[in-house]
């Protein structure tokens, strides 16, 4: 089976533009990384998998499992996950509770119920409520899946650590506020509150992270 393509959303350029004219935060991480972009990818499977290996890890732990699971499935299929043991999953880092997410996920792609061609035409909440019904994605996972596999463009994904890390480095000196506070200054990102996020990522971990 040939790789999924990976696509640049086809808004980037304009809300790049967009969010550097509203925000001087934004313009200067768009002027340090004027190369890059978030990339998505046709695998619904890949990019929730994904996810569940990146739940509450940095990126470079969630990197170093990914490339082992890599190396001892092939690739990340939900065929090939359920061709493996649990104790070999364990082997490649994954926690007792992952394995088994990683599992269900595989056993929810393999009976046909992970078939999101419909959920193009559904609103992010509509999608989130979809994915948190399979055990082990949360809102933080289903808020990853918007971003990486349908690209929508106004995700912002408050659970996630790095994010409020960034916003705190960059906007609070340091200083970690209250979550409505932070809804309040993503007002000034709409409608690209996805791409914003992005590059406050980046001012983290300059690789770009892909789900």
């Amino acid at each position: 089976m040939p790789a999924p393509a990976i696509h640049r959303p086809p808004y980037w350029d304009q809300a790049v533009a967009e969010l550097a004219a509203a925000d001087p935060v934004m313009a200067e991480l768009v002027e340090r990384y004027p190369a890059v972009s978030l990339l998505t990818r046709g695998d619904a499977f890949h990019t929730l998998a994904r996810s569940i290996v990146g739940q509450q890890i940095s990126v470079k732990a969630a990197d170093s499992i990914w490339a082992r699971l890599l190396q001892a499935l092939g690739d990340v299929t939900a065929p090939a996950v359920l061709a493996s043991s649990v104790e070999a999953l364990r082997a490649c880092g994954l926690t007792q509770r992952k394995t088994e997410y990683l599992l269900d996920l595989a056993h929810h792609q393999q009976a046909g119920r992970l078939e999101p061609s419909d959920w193009h035409s559904w609103d992010d909440e509509a999608v989130i409520k979809e994915l948190v019904s399979i055990r082990g994605i949360g809102r933080w996972t289903a808020e990853m899946f918007l971003i990486f596999y349908l690209a929508r463009p106004n995700v912002l994904p408050l659970d996630d650590i790095g994010l409020i890390r960034a916003i705190a480095q960059f906007y609070h000196g340091d200083e970690r506020r209250p979550r409505a506070e932070l809804i309040t200054l993503a007002e000034r990102w709409q409608p690209w509150r996805s791409v914003a996020t992005w590059y406050l990522w980046r001012s983290l971990d300059p690789v770009p992270v892909e789900y």
